[in-house]
């Protein structure tokens, strides 16, 4: 009896439970989700409505949430050795959906109707002590992208450092008589953990491991700095994807900041939880090397179609209010010579702002487009051989920079091969 061993298949069986795993964890992220849904439906129901959270300032809470566990499940799915996916599957469960229902079960239990849930305040007081150690997340999911190791051996004691500061904050916060913050709503909650003899030490440790988990954050960033630097070939690229994404972190930033000092809270929590959307996204795509060389052809279409839609929409408002002017605001003519005006423009603006973006951004794929062109043209006109052949040579050299190149031409077919007797 032959037995056949077919390659790959431990490692698909080591695989599959590793899939059930991580799944099964998206599940659960989902599930909190729906229970914090749940819970505001109820404190809806008792005339609470005040104390729901997943209101319209809230939905990225959920965005982001089921970004990080899509991109954290696949990833640990695919590759179960990498620890980035099982980070981003801990930092969407813990850091917001079982946070979220936590804070939704003890706020229903403790303030609505006080004493209908068992351990409420037990639930408030693990609610309150989860967003550093969803820094400290962050921060390693930031120090071990793309390859899943620490940029060198020297950044071994920096990761223990990294590990030890949310668990210390956890430690003191909880038994420290840790308090929510004065503008939430169960700041008058007393702590179930908290030991008062401790409680002068232990909130001065949790002072101090809080800003430094923050801090953890800042340097895992800019460790990839210095991998970027050091990396080639696809690693480089893999970091290309994240140059992008935290390309973008300035701009959250600072729309994160306009909303909370003009007092608009919605604008600050939309800023924030679309970008920490993206970042998984990216970082997903960048470990799985999803259409990882398109990125300068993804890159150069965004900024075209969002330079695009400003500027059509621009010219739309423009010409909505000029006509609304002559016209009247409510006729129909306004609304029907905008709509003609932007559709007519459309195609002309589109190719011009593509190019121009192209021009800066995408100059590769630019300059080829233009050799391209250029040798279509004088195609036209060539008719020897060697000539022709010597430019199509060069046109590819130039526009795919191949490491050998050659060209076969079909040799003419003999006489006989074309059924020509002689008579």
């Amino acid at each position: 009896m032959t037995t056949t061993v077919i390659p790959g298949a431990r490692a698909g069986g080591r695989g599959r439970p590793s899939a059930v795993l991580a799944w099964t964890l998206w599940a659960s992220t989902l599930l909190g989700l729906a229970a914090t849904a749940w819970f505001d439906h109820l404190l809806r129901r008792v005339g609470r409505p005040d104390l729901a959270q997943l209101t319209g300032e809230a939905v990225t809470i959920v965005l982001a949430a089921v970004s990080a566990a899509t991109a954290g499940a696949v990833l640990a799915s695919r590759r179960p050795g990498h620890p980035v996916g099982w980070l981003l599957l801990a930092f969407g469960l813990v850091g917001h959906a079982l946070t979220s229902a936590a804070e939704g079960y003890a706020r229903y239990g403790l303030l609505a109707r006080p004493g209908a849930l068992p351990a409420a305040d037990y639930l408030a007081a693990f609610a309150s002590a989860t967003f550093i150690p969803s820094l400290g997340c962050i921060g390693f999911i930031l120090l071990l992208t793309p390859t899943g190791s620490l940029p060198s051996p020297r950044w071994r004691w920096w990761a223990w450092v990294a590990a030890a500061l949310p668990a210390v904050f956890v430690v003191a916060w909880l038994l420290g008589a840790a308090q929510p913050d004065p503008d939430e709503p169960l700041r008058s909650v007393s702590n179930p953990l908290a030991i008062p003899a401790l409680a002068g030490p232990l909130r001065a440790v949790a002072g101090i491991t809080a800003p430094a988990t923050a801090l953890t954050m800042v340097v895992a960033a800019g460790s990839l700095v210095l991998r970027f630097r050091r990396a080639r070939g696809t690693e480089r690229q893999q970091l290309r994807w994240l140059t992008v994404a935290a390309a973008l972190a300035p701009l959250a930033v600072l729309v994160t900041a306009a909303g909370i000092i003009t007092e608009h809270p919605t604008v600050a929590n939309w800023a924030a939880g679309l970008y920490l959307t993206l970042l998984p996204v990216a970082i997903g795509a960048a470990i799985l090397r999803y259409r990882l060389y398109d990125i300068d052809r993804i890159i150069s279409r965004t900024l075209a179609y969002g330079l695009l839609t400003l500027l059509l929409g621009g010219g739309y408002a423009l010409v909505v209010l000029g006509l609304g002017q002559l016209l009247g605001r409510r006729s129909s003519l306004v609304v029907a010579g905008a709509t003609l005006a932007v559709a007519a423009a459309f195609q002309p603006a589109r190719r011009r702002v593509q190019a121009a973006v192209d021009r800066r951004f995408d100059r590769r794929r630019y300059d080829a487009a233009q050799t391209i062109a250029a040798f279509s043209a004088r195609l036209r006109q060539q008719v020897d051989l060697d000539t022709l052949t010597e430019e199509l040579l060069s046109v590819v050299d130039q526009t795919m920079q191949p490491t050998v190149v050659s060209l076969w031409l079909r040799p003419p077919r003999a006489a006989s091969s074309e059924g020509l007797a002689s008579p």
